[in-house]
């Protein structure tokens, strides 16, 4: 197995005027469509918060104990692990920095790392499934799966990245594409309790 000529495939030409967004862009999407207006439309300053750091700590520890570890936990004999891994899909207009690639001859496996205990939600399948279509252009590979690492709980969690997934990736990227063309702000998530450790709580007055 051929291990030291791994190339991201040549980025695609761009398609003119389109908006580019982040894999982060659509996860918030999924988990508050205020965040990517706060980021796009009207950019505020935003507190630091306690989860951002410890989410970076976090990334730091499982890497250290990812390099030590055999690739069998993936189902997988033999692969590359890349770490950090930038992504930039010129086609797509979406661009997002993957924690952990793993490389193989005829295939690729997406990893992002988690500190959550509620285990895989939905706009974390989505941010997956976004990283995967990313890693099919750039390395001219297929992804048959992609993982989540939930950090507290040491668990890995196979995540299949179908054409449902794919196609809610394609339908947030246009809806988060209109929002920033019309200005318009998009309703707060239902859910009042993830508005409580928000770092944009104080520009919802119409919720606090």
């Amino acid at each position: 197995m051929r291990t030291a000529t791994f190339r991201p495939r040549p980025p695609a030409k761009a398609y003119p005027g389109v908006e580019v967004l982040t894999v982060t862009d659509l996860k918030q999407w999924a988990y508050c469509q205020r965040i990517p207006y706060y980021h796009h439309v009207m950019p505020v300053e935003f507190a630091r918060t306690y989860k951002m750091q410890r989410g970076r700590d976090i990334e730091a520890a499982v890497q250290a104990m990812e390099k030590r570890r055999g690739l069998r936990r993936y189902g997988l004999e033999r692969g590359v692990r890349r770490f950090g891994v930038w992504l930039h899909s010129p086609t797509l207009g979406l661009t997002g920095k993957l924690d952990l690639l793993v490389v193989c001859a005829d295939a690729c496996y997406p990893v992002d790392f988690k500190d959550t205990e509620g285990g895989v939600r939905y706009n974390h399948r989505i941010q997956l499934a976004a990283y995967a279509m990313l890693v099919e252009e750039n390395f001219a590979r297929p992804v048959p799966a992609a993982f989540i690492y939930l950090a507290p709980s040491r668990r890995l969690v196979e995540v299949a990245v179908g054409r449902a997934l794919r196609r809610a990736v394609l339908g947030a990227m246009a809806a988060i594409r209109r929002m920033i063309e019309r200005e318009e702000m998009p309703e707060a998530t239902p859910v009042r309790a993830r508005c409580v450790a928000c770092e944009f709580q104080n520009y919802c007055g119409d919720i606090w």
